[in-house]
C-alpha cells in the first residue's frame, strides 16, 4: 500500500481540476460570503466578561458553535460543494468535516459517503448518517482513511472534498474572517485551532487583507504540532498521529496552500496539552455557558496555560470552531 505523506500527496488524484491550485484572495472570499448566504450562519461575536478579567485583556469569542451543524465547516463545504456539477461527493473525515459535507449534500441533493475511522466520535457518526450520507469505516490510522479515498475516487468518479487543502474550501472558511472585520473593527490580534490549516488560512487571507495590523495565531494539540513543525522546516512535514481529545485537530500534516497561507500570514503557532485543553473546555462551559468541543477550546487554552502573551495587543478574538462534544467525554472530565 502507498504511504500517505500529506494532504498534497494526493493531489493528482483527487485535486478537482476546474480549480486552480491556488491561494484565495479577498475577492474569492467576499464572493463566498454571498454564496453561503441563507446557509451558514453569521456568527456571534461577543466579549466573554469572565475571560477579559482572567487575561486582564479584552477577549471576544467567535462563536462558530452556533452554526447550523454546530462547527464552522459549513462555511468551506457549501463554498465548495454548491459549485460542484457532479452528483456524487466523497470527504474523508474525523467527524465534522464529513458532517458539514452530509448536510450540504442533502440541501443540494448530492449522493454523498463519508470515509471515517472506527473510533469517530459516535455524536457525529449519527449526525452523518441523519443526513442521509453513506459511511464506510475504516481502522487503523488515518493513512488508511485516505487511501480508501483514493481507491474510491478511482473506482466511483465521485468528487472529492477535500477538509482543508481546497481553494473553494478556503475561501469559505475566511467568510468566518470577514464577519470579524465587519463586526469588531477594531482588534489586534485572532487565535485559532489548527487542523489541517484551512480555516486560520481563510481568516488570516481575509483578516490580513482588511486590518494588515492584526496578527494572526495558530493553537494546535501538543500531541500533533503539524503547523508548527512545518513552519520551522519551511515545508509539509507530516507527523504520527497520537491520541487527543481534541479529536477535529488530528491531520498528520497541513497542506501546501494552507502552509503557504500561515507562512505568509501567520505570527505564530501556540501548542497546548491535553490537560490545558480539557482545562480550557471546561472553563467555556462554567464562565461562558457554551459548550465547545475540546478542538474548539485550544485557542482558550493556550491563554489560559500562560503562554506569552505580549504579542496579542489588547483586544484578542478567539475562534470557538465547534460544539460537537461527546457526551461521554462530557460526563468524564466534568465530574472532576
Amino acid at each position: 500500500m502507498r504511504v500517505y505523506r500529506g494532504p498534497s500527496d494526493l493531489e493528482d488524484i483527487l485535486n478537482d481540476s476546474r480549480i486552480p491550485h491556488r491561494l484565495p484572495d479577498l475577492e474569492d472570499i467576499v464572493e463566498a460570503q454571498k454564496r453561503i448566504a441563507g446557509v451558514a450562519t453569521r456568527t456571534p461575536l461577543v466579549e466573554s466578561p469572565a475571560l477579559s478579567k482572567r487575561l486582564r485583556k479584552e477577549v471576544y469569542l467567535k462563536l462558530e458553535c452556533f452554526q447550523p451543524i454546530r462547527v464552522f465547516k459549513i462555511r468551506g463545504a457549501y463554498n465548495k460543494i454548491s459549485q460542484v456539477p457532479d452528483k456524487n461527493i466523497l470527504a474523508v473525515s474525523s467527524g465534522n468535516h464529513g458532517l458539514a459535507v452530509s448536510y450540504v449534500g442533502k440541501l443540494l441533493g448530492k449522493k454523498t459517503t463519508v470515509i471515517l475511522p472506527e473510533d469517530a466520535v459516535q455524536e457525529k457518526v449519527n449526525m452523518v448518517l441523519e443526513y442521509g450520507a453513506e459511511i464506510v469505516r475504516y481502522r487503523g490510522d488515518v493513512s488508511k482513511g485516505w487511501e480508501l479515498a483514493r481507491q474510491m475516487v478511482k473506482s466511483t468518479g465521485a468528487t472529492f472534498v477535500h477538509p482543508f487543502n481546497d481553494p473553494e474550501v478556503i475561501a469559505g472558511q475566511g467568510t468566518c474572517g470577514l464577519e470579524i472585520t465587519e463586526q469588531l473593527p477594531d482588534f489586534d490580534s485572532v487565535i485559532i485551532p489548527v487542523g489541517g490549516g484551512g480555516i486560520i488560512s481563510g481568516i488570516a487571507i481575509a483578516v490580513k487583507s482588511r486590518k494588515p495590523s492584526a496578527k494572526i495565531f495558530g493553537v494546535e494539540p501538543q500531541a500533533i504540532p503539524k503547523l508548527a513543525a512545518a513552519m520551522k522546516a519551511g515545508r509539509i512535514v507530516s507527523l504520527p498521529v497520537h491520541s487527543t481529545a481534541a479529536d477535529g485537530l488530528i491531520p498528520p500534516a497541513v497542506g501546501d496552500l494552507t502552509l503557504e497561507a500561515c507562512v505568509k500570514h501567520v505570527s505564530g503557532v501556540f501548542t497546548v496539552t491535553e490537560e490545558e485543553i480539557i482545562a480550557a473546555m471546561k472553563l467555556l462551559i462554567r464562565d461562558a455557558h457554551i459548550f465547545p468541543e475540546p478542538s474548539a477550546a485550544v485557542s482558550v487554552a493556550a491563554l489560559l496555560a500562560g503562554r506569552e502573551t505580549n504579542g496579542l495587543g489588547k483586544r484578542i478574538v478567539l475562534v470557538i470552531t465547534g460544539g460537537n462534544v461527546s457526551l461521554n467525554l462530557l460526563a468524564r472530565n466534568l465530574s472532576t
